[in-house]
């Protein structure tokens, strides 16, 4: 009867959580309205309150906070395979469209195609859009938007990914000392069944891989495993959700080249078109790299933090959230997040999209789309590629 019980709760899982999959267009934040429509006021999961604590959660965490808060409820709902289940089918249909583009954009040899460089202008509307609304949220006074200046113009001058880590770390201790005193007061608790045994070893595992895999990846000397080391990294430390993966996989691929920044930003832009969370866009560049075992390394790889953390951070929730210094941490952390995405809006966004008059001008044009008129993303991708054949055609 329990197995029984088990195996119909985590068929609801599957069935709730690929709806949204392939339904889910528009980025995390229409994720979570998407979320709250199916989980709680449909299905009846869990009340307002208890959804808005785990949103509270994700957002303290590095990683896909979409994602995490999808991978929460289906841990609350079924337990740790509760949780799979849920970011399987939340993520698979975006995992298999952008694996299929990037063979046929190998087989075809796409990257001569005019609508690809539709998609690079296409992606840099949707950052542009994305670091605006990441500004007005993470820096909203003039400390925290000196910070993103500093990170910034750092990152342009010393573009590296171990420098991206010292900006984060800076920004951090920075935080700590600047705005603890703004931390708010009024959390709500939350209430957890994970054990904080669980939750120590869930983040000791994080830690030993953060800190094993660069060593076996330089004496492996294995594609695949360097592969899982350079997205379980970014998966490990990217604030601010997905777009802020462009800068970091971006300097971890293509100074190396493991990818062309024409065949990167194609990709990013194709990432627009489909719905799930943006981070699957690993997926594309894992089986440009290697293939479809490419493909699953890089999936896993990015993702595999985000379970960790969301088991390591539950039981300890209510304590982090109270104390200022943890959240003037993540203030400092935030605003450098907006100074690193704002280098990478330049180089390698701007510089590999934008080559002329007409490509400023479809650019400013989708994103004014975006940003006044409210366009859904994977619309403004259509439009996007509709614009560059009628400037193809009209000669411009």
């Amino acid at each position: 009867m329990l197995r029984k019980h088990r195996l119909k709760t985590n068929l609801e899982i599957l069935v709730a959580s690929t709806k949204l999959g392939l339904t889910s267009f528009g980025g995390p934040v229409a994720h979570l309205a998407y979320f709250k429509d199916e989980y709680i006021d449909r299905r009846k999961w869990l009340d307002d309150k208890t959804y808005a604590d785990i949103i509270a959660l994700c957002q303290f965490l590095p990683g896909p906070a979409s994602s995490q808060v999808g991978i929460s409820i289906g841990m609350m709902r079924g337990g740790i395979l509760g949780g799979i289940i849920s970011w399987l089918g939340f993520t698979l249909p975006s995992i298999i469209a952008l694996s299929l583009f990037a063979m046929l954009y190998q087989t075809f040899s796409l990257e001569d195609a005019g609508f690809i460089h539709s998609l690079k202008i296409v992606a840099a509307a949707v950052v542009l859009h994305a670091l605006l609304g990441l500004g007005k949220k993470l820096t909203p006074d003039k400390m925290r938007l000196g910070i993103a200046i500093a990170a910034a113009s750092i990152m342009l001058m010393y573009p590296s990914a171990w420098m991206q880590l010292v900006i984060i770390l800076c920004a951090g201790l920075l935080g700590l000392q600047l705005f603890k005193n703004k931390a708010e007061s009024n959390v709500k608790p939350f209430s957890v069944t994970i054990s904080k045994k669980t939750g120590i070893l869930s983040l000791s595992f994080l830690v030993v891989l953060l800190i094993a895999l660069p060593i076996i990846t330089k004496f492996a000397n294995n594609p695949l495993v360097t592969l899982f080391d350079i997205f379980f990294r970014v998966g490990s430390l990217v604030f601010g959700g997905g777009h802020v993966v462009l800068p970091m996989i971006e300097r971890e691929v293509v100074p190396q080249g493991l990818l062309s920044p024409d065949e990167f930003l194609a990709g990013y832009g194709m990432a627009q078109a489909v719905p799930g969370p943006l981070f699957t866009f690993s997926s594309y560049l894992g089986t440009m790299m290697e293939g479809i075992a490419g493909a699953v390394v890089a999936s896993i790889g990015i993702f595999l933090p985000s379970f960790l953390l969301v088991v390591a951070a539950l039981p300890f929730l209510n304590e982090l959230r109270k104390r200022a210094t943890f959240q003037g941490i993540l203030m400092g952390v935030n605003a450098s997040v907006v100074g690193i995405l704002v280098a990478a809006f330049y180089d390698p966004v701007i510089k590999s999209s934008i080559f002329d008059a007409s490509d400023f001008a479809l650019g400013m044009i989708l994103f004014a789309l975006l940003n006044v008129w409210k366009v859904p993303a994977w619309l403004i991708v259509i439009l996007g590629v509709a614009g560059g054949y009628v400037i193809h055609f009209l000669g411009m």
